[in-house]
């Protein structure tokens, strides 16, 4: 169930995109959406896709530390994709 977290979270942030059309969110719902079909892969490949545990509160707990740490990496390259002094520059001069 971990899964429904990143996958919530990503129809969120679709829907403000369709409002914002701002690319960074693009690039944030891209990753949620990628954090939600590896969880969701994952439960399938071990049988466990509608399985609901006796600890259910842990398992969204894990979507939701799943979800921070997207939110966390996506920061990270946002961040990074301004500082363009810490871009290599190739050979005709642009990043």
């Amino acid at each position: 169930m971990c899964y429904t977290v990143p996958i919530a979270s990503a129809v969120v942030t679709t829907i403000a995109w369709r409002k914002t059309g701002n690319q960074n969110l693009w690039w944030l719902n891209l990753m949620l959406y990628g954090g939600g079909i590896f969880g969701f892969v994952d439960h399938l490949w071990n049988g466990e896709l509608f399985l609901i545990s006796d600890k259910i509160g842990r398992d969204l707990l894990l979507g939701v530390v799943i979800t921070a740490t997207i939110f966390v990496c996506w920061v990270g390259l946002m961040v990074f994709s301004r500082t363009k002094s810490s871009l290599p520059q190739n050979q005709f001069g642009k990043a």
